[in-house]
């Protein structure tokens, strides 16, 4: 009786860059390390001068990675399942460093064996092919990568595969791209045109061209400024039950694309801003190292967060005085002071309530704890109806009266700001502020109606 045997079949070698995960494991342990050093950055060109292996291998040695939050290919992970359950022998193999490379393998719990770099050999290309051939021969072995790592990098150890299992490189679409500029966010850019309206001096073109030199330049280097936020926030992203399915974050987007996007949009941001004025590139330039060291640290101690990006929003007005020399009052600084304060306190807010949802009473959102929601409440509101009565006190004042001619008409603004601040706190109180406030008032039918009434009485008070 002769019996048909069925055959074994070969081992399957997984990459893991772009192919196991939606990312680049290199790219993570970078950002995690300048995460929490980021003077290392002037370490990283002398580590790269003793070759990648090393540098890679001195990486890894201080970053942390959390392997569970990465953006897995779950289509890819439950095939490897089903070959697992099988019996087949799965090997992971990849250029990045073993340190990186063993918590990935076991956090799955799926591979037999994993070949990585160890700080002297570059496990990439043809060592990594010559790796494989000598452990399992010539077609000895199946490959699975990412369409990018099978045309560059891994051609030879494709060459040298029984067959080559090709997954789709992610490279994201034009949405994706533009989305992780945040241009919905440009609209805080308008305030740069506030000291020109506020002044009433929005009839001198020559002025009006200034403001939009320094609208589109401040734009530029608020999108710089959001990429760099997104790579540096990765993993609070990919906590949070919104943000995880940003570009970045979900891994739709080449972590690259941000590195490469963040100088090129910074300097075409300066070049706008020196042809509005040399002063106003100081501001902007300023605007941009305020908001790294505010994504770098700040961000992550409780009041102070909220007071600098409360700043952040001011330093937009004070740029558009800058390029226009039309300095702004006491009355609109200390105005928009309070008004941004709470405002970025509306943000935090908003952010704990929707956290609360996830983690229940022993939920965080930045530095701030559960508990603490009432209060930063409180703080707000308070901030908010403070806003309104510098705006009541302006109107009482010498310099109302020497820009409108019915100043007394301007009273009809405060219950406006009354009603659009206390209906903004009640509904981050209910959990429906998923943005940020000055992006929600756009969209919110209230808010739209609340700033229309308003642009009508301060048309009517001229």
């Amino acid at each position: 009786m002769n019996a048909t045997l069925t055959p074994v079949p070969v081992p399957l070698v997984v990459d893991l860059d772009g192919t196991l995960i939606r990312s680049d494991l290199l790219v993570e342990s970078i950002l995690a390390l300048l995460r929490k050093r980021p003077f290392f950055v002037f370490l990283l060109p002398f580590w790269l001068l003793r070759g990648r292996a090393r540098f890679k291998r001195e990486i890894a040695r201080r970053a942390v990675v959390d392997v569970s939050a990465l953006p897995w290919r779950m289509e890819l992970v439950d095939e490897l399942k089903r070959q697992h359950a099988a019996g087949r022998t799965l090997v992971l193999a990849t250029g990045s460093d073993m340190l990186l490379a063993r918590p990935v393998a076991d956090y799955l719990g799926l591979f037999d064996m994993v070949f990585a770099s160890d700080g002297a050999v570059n496990l990439c290309g043809a060592a990594k092919g010559d790796l494989l051939v000598n452990r399992f021969g010539e077609k000895g072995f199946d490959y699975t990568a990412d369409g990018g790592g099978i045309t560059r990098r891994d051609r030879v150890v494709w060459a040298s595969a029984h067959e080559a299992v090709r997954v789709q490189a992610d490279t994201g679409t034009m949405a994706d791209r533009m989305k992780a500029l945040r241009p919905g966010h440009w609209l805080k850019n308008l305030l740069v045109f506030v000291p020109v309206f506020a002044a009433h001096r929005f009839t001198e073109i020559a002025l009006l061209e200034k403001s939009l030199l320094a609208f589109a330049a401040l734009c530029l280097c608020a999108s710089s400024g959001y990429l760099f936020n997104d790579l540096i926030d990765l993993e609070a992203d990919r906590h949070h039950p919104h943000k995880r399915l940003r570009p970045f974050a979900s891994g739709r987007l080449p972590l690259t694309y941000g590195l490469i996007m963040m100088p090129v949009l910074l300097i075409a941001g300066c070049v706008l801003g020196a042809l509005a004025s040399p002063l106003f590139l100081v501001m902007a330039a300023g605007y941009f190292v305020v908001s790294g060291v505010y994504s770098l640290r700040l961000k992550k101690v409780a009041l102070l967060d909220v007071l600098f990006l409360a700043g952040l929003y001011t330093m937009r007005i004070m740029a558009g005085s800058a390029a226009t020399g039309i300095w702004s009052s006491h009355w609109l600084l200390a105005f928009s002071t309070f008004l941004f304060f709470s405002l970025a306190l509306v943000k935090r807010y908003s952010e704990l309530v929707v956290m609360r949802d996830v983690e229940g009473i022993r939920a965080r959102a930045r530095a701030y704890e559960s508990s603490d929601g009432e209060l930063l409440a409180t703080m707000g509101t308070a901030s908010g109806y403070l806003a309104v009565m510098v705006f009541a006190l302006y109107i009482a004042s010498d310099k109302a009266a020497t820009l409108y001619t019915r100043p007394g008409l301007l009273w009809m603004l405060c219950p406006l700001l009354l009603y659009w601040i206390s209906h903004v706190w009640l509904t981050a109180h209910r959990g429906k502020m998923h943005d940020d406030p000055v992006v929600f008032a756009t969209s919110d039918r209230t808010s739209r109606i609340l700033i229309l009434l308003m642009l009508a009485a301060v048309l009517v008070a001229l």
